[in-house]
């Protein structure tokens, strides 16, 4: 008998695979229906033995079990027999039925942000049970050619080396690869750099909220979609399977805006004494949100102040600290950073911010920011106004939002709050 995740009874309702421990999938299908839902994470030795017993009303399943399950059901529908793989099971009296919402999922996402396909070459990285479900759905929107990228050329796939050499022209990439997820936030599959007709970029990985490939597209212009979304609309079409009911499509843009917004750290980016440490703890406190700092996460790894370890370990030391704890906190969700006044000089620290974070620069007039000999680079005004006329267009390159911290906290907070729900509604 196969228990649930911390629950020690049978599951009913959840997700099989490997690795679930950062799973979404219990808040969105306890969101979209009245029931509760587990993650049961099993071995390659307990999947079978799970399968074999089926004791349960429903599950989704994910890696790697999306292909070897269907050797375990009754009855498969059409459109998974054709994909090739299956991610929802319902079991009826006793019989298994297999069906793919993937499929669902990654065309209500394209459909959604109107993402070009029909006549367009696609790169689509990996080739496991997801990739099947996402090559049906190109097929149907009438991609014009859809090459598939591995690390290891197949019969049915090219290499990156390929990549680089002759497909240089791709208007879509599509990421199904684990590259990228969480904890390995900073890999990237694909350098996007020379890819000059690329339209879209599109990653299923959901952890983090935006990948490191999303965030080179975005910063060369590129519009791209992360795999939340993805996720939730194919949860949606799995509760239809498992309890023959039907939910309007509004629901899953509600729900994802909704975890956008619980899920999205505020990070605060902005000259140094310009308010970044006050606003951000009383931020955290309204918005029931962790608070961290890096300047005081810095001193307490090096177990001394800012000033002395400029004083004796220098500038350079004291940037590969903050890069360091900038990436740690950077996997944060619902977490308020204040950030020191000079980690946007490091373009690798703004883009792990932007994986989980929205980044507000607050702008504070040069006479209230202080002259303060505890902060080694604000020893005068003159050094101030220098500081600020070099960093000011890098806060405003990095920000996704703007805010004057001129007036009193709470005023200040407020508006950062209400530019917050303003970000979360375009999303």
């Amino acid at each position: 008998m196969i228990l649930s995740e911390k629950r020690g009874e049978v599951m009913k309702y959840g997700l099989i695979g490997e690795h679930l421990s950062h799973s979404f999938s219990k808040e969105i299908h306890e969101k979209l229906a009245d029931y509760t839902y587990d993650l049961c994470p099993l071995t390659k030795e307990e999947f079978p033995v799970f399968m074999k017993q089926h004791d349960f009303k429903a599950i989704n399943v994910t890696i790697p079990y999306k292909i070897d399950c269907m050797a375990y059901l009754d009855e498969i529908d059409e459109k998974a027999q054709a994909i090739g793989s299956v991610n929802t099971i319902v079991n009826r009296d006793g019989r298994l039925y297999g069906y793919n919402t993937d499929y669902d999922g990654f065309a209500y996402m394209l459909k959604r942000h109107g993402v070009p396909i029909q006549g367009q070459k696609v790169l689509m990285i990996g080739d496991g049970g997801a990739a099947k479900a996402i090559t049906k759905v190109l097929k149907d929107f009438h991609a014009k050619e859809i090459l598939k990228v591995r690390r290891s050329k197949s019969a049915n796939t090219i290499s990156y080396d390929e990549v680089y050499q002759q497909h240089m022209d791709a208007d879509i990439i599509i990421n199904t690869s684990p590259s990228g997820m969480y904890p390995h936030d900073d890999d990237c599959p694909l350098d996007l750099t020379a890819f000059k007709d690329l339209k879209y970029v599109v990653d299923i990985i959901y952890n983090p909220l935006r990948t490191s490939l999303c965030v080179q597209a975005n910063n060369q212009n590129v519009p791209s979609i992360g795999g939340l979304e993805m996720l939730i609309a194919q949860a949606k079409v799995a509760v239809e399977h498992f309890l023959s009911t039907s939910i309007e499509n509004h629901a899953i843009h509600e729900i994802y805006r909704d975890m956008m917004k619980e899920m999205t750290s505020i990070v605060l980016i902005g000259m140094p004494s310009s308010g970044k440490s006050s606003i951000g703890r009383q931020l955290a406190e309204d918005l029931h949100k962790e608070f961290y700092d890096v300047d005081t996460q810095i001193e307490q790894i090096a177990k001394k102040s800012i000033k002395d370890i400029f004083q004796d370990e220098g500038e350079a030391y004291f940037r590969d600290l903050e890069t360091k704890v900038i990436l740690q906190l950077s996997q944060k969700k619902q977490a308020v950073i204040a950030t020191g006044g000079g980690s946007i000089l490091r373009k690798q620290n703004v883009n792990a911010l932007k994986r989980n974070g929205m980044l507000c620069y607050i702008r504070r007039d040069i006479d209230k920011l202080l002259v303060d000999d505890a902060r080694p680079l604000s020893k005068s005004k003159a050094a101030i106004q220098e500081m600020l006329d070099i960093r000011a267009p890098l806060y405003e390159a990095a920000a996704d939002i703007c805010i004057d911290n001129n007036n009193d906290l709470g005023t200040v907070i407020e508006m950062i709050k209400q530019m917050f729900d303003a970000y979360c509604q375009k999303l």
